[in-house]
């Protein structure tokens, strides 16, 4: 596999990550958050750009269901690292327990994250990766190659406000890391970028070998631009929430609605492209 990793989505040329696998990565925190909300049983998850979308789309999932089915359409999100008005919750993985995202869809639309991943929809999958699930993330994106007969994985960085971030280049070398560890993985190459990123991420776990992985990942969050921002707002801790690594084995992936998915065809009509659900193969 060549696995390569881009620092910034809007950045990307044009047609970058086309007929590869896409693993968009925005640590801090909407990948982070949708693991999270799928572990916790969310039937899906719809990324969007805007705020007027969200509205309207869970406004037209949630009006009419003679079965109910749709009526619990949840919308999540945040501009400025703050829930958004209205919202029912924000994009901190800590709103998103079991008790109140379980059989519910959810509507979110982030500053950087969602953007990602409109960035990616012509790779032939969409991932989504995170400190959280990098082993399950590694492993499903290299099956996914395999099967879509390709050898090039792309480690997407959302970064902040059109700005490179170290928080989503070390989430990119946390799962470098672990692809490493894979049958096969010792034979993969790395871009430059890749390399960088696994480098640091590394760096950062030999730096601290005493304290353990997620402290220093913690600690290393508390030092990048996103997570000072997350403490200026007073949620730090977010912080130790992303940085429980491999705590999950939930892969989000973008259903394309190509593959007669009955659940997605009942409840999302004919536009169930872009629907993040959790993949049966990596959910414990």
């Amino acid at each position: 596999m060549h696995w390569h990793c881009h620092d910034l989505f809007n950045r990307m040329p044009q047609g970058a990550v086309a007929g590869g696998i896409a693993v968009v990565i925005d640590v801090l925190r909407a990948s982070t958050t949708i693991v999270t909300a799928l572990a916790h049983g969310a039937a899906g998850v719809r990324p969007v750009l805007t705020v007027e979308v969200a509205r309207a789309l869970a406004a037209g999932f949630g009006s009419g269901s003679d079965s109910g089915v749709l009526s619990g359409v949840l919308l999540g999100g945040e501009r400025g690292g703050l829930r958004i008005d209205g919202f029912d919750l924000g994009n901190s993985p800590l709103d998103y327990s079991r008790a109140r995202v379980a059989g519910r869809r959810i509507v979110i639309t982030t500053t950087n994250g969602t953007a990602a991943v409109e960035a990616c929809t012509d790779a032939s999958e969409v991932l989504i990766g995170a400190i959280v699930n990098r082993a399950a993330a590694a492993a499903r994106a290299r099956e996914l190659a395999v099967a879509h007969g390709t050898s090039t994985i792309h480690l997407v960085c959302a970064g902040t406000d059109g700005e490179v971030t170290e928080e989503d280049r070390l989430a990119a070398g946390a799962i470098l890391d672990a692809a490493g560890r894979l049958p096969g993985g010792s034979d993969d190459t790395l871009d430059a970028s890749a390399t960088a990123a696994l480098e640091m991420f590394r760096g950062v776990l030999s730096a601290a070998a005493d304290t353990g992985a997620a402290s220093a990942i913690t600690a290393a969050f508390a030092m990048s631009r996103g997570g000072r921002n997350l403490i200026e707002l007073g949620m730090r801790a977010d912080l130790p929430a992303a940085a429980a690594i491999d705590s999950l084995r939930v892969v989000p992936r973008l259903d394309r609605g190509a593959h007669g998915d009955e659940a997605a065809a009942g409840w999302l009509h004919a536009d169930a492209t872009g629907w993040l659900r959790a993949d049966a193969a990596d959910t414990a």
